[in-house]
């Protein structure tokens, strides 16, 4: 599989507590909140850190959760209403975690795009950003039609000990089939190869 670049995977680490570091920026940009020192606040991500992400890490795919069920943890919905996993039960679903300030969450944003718009799977990307307004105006300036769900409690980062991005795929049951940590590139036939695995099933 070919990558952005050569170089290491970098992603953003966001322990129990408290994040322990951005994501592939270095920044003198405020925290979005006291204690979050290494977090980069701003709504931008540089264009040149975005394509040297890396958008592969076949390396990262964990299925020691699979059969499992979703959180029952409620994040906001792009009207601004509760909405939890279980909602989505019925139908095979991918969900991202994701952040504004994070290079490789950005950098695979229009894989993802073009997954959801394919129908092949119903893509839910969770925005991890602290001030969940500028979410929408984000995707909406990258041309991202993906529906802009936002978590800024951080209830599934912290539920899965997630470091950004992470990636789920739940059957259509609402089990979890695989986990991936990391940047992907999704409109791929080895993607697609992946997803199908939603359509197996899980144990019940």
């Amino acid at each position: 599989m070919s990558t952005l670049s050569s170089r290491p995977l970098i992603v953003c680490l966001l322990p129990l507590a408290a994040f322990a570091a951005g994501c592939d920026r270095k920044s003198d940009a405020p925290a979005q909140a006291p204690g979050l020192a290494n977090v980069v606040s701003t709504d931008e991500v540089a264009a040149d850190e975005v394509k040297r992400a890396p958008v592969e890490t076949a390396d990262k795919l964990d299925r020691s959760h699979k059969g499992e069920s979703a959180p029952a943890l409620a994040f906001e919905a792009p009207d601004g209403k509760p909405v939890a996993l279980v909602s989505f039960a019925g139908k095979p679903v991918l969900v991202n975690l994701w952040a504004t300030w994070c290079g490789p969450c950005v950098a695979e944003l229009p894989t993802l795009d073009a997954l959801g718009k394919s129908g092949k799977v119903r893509v839910v990307a969770v925005a991890q950003d602290l001030d969940a307004s500028k979410v929408a105006t984000f995707l909406a300036k990258r041309g991202v039609t993906l529906d802009a769900y936002r978590d800024p409690k951080l209830g599934l980062s912290l539920a899965y000990q997630a470091n950004l991005p992470t990636t789920i795929l739940f059957d259509a049951g609402g089990r979890e089939v695989w986990r991936m940590t990391g940047a992907y590139e999704w409109n791929t036939p080895a993607a697609a190869a992946l997803i199908a695995e939603a359509e197996k099933g899980t144990p019940a």
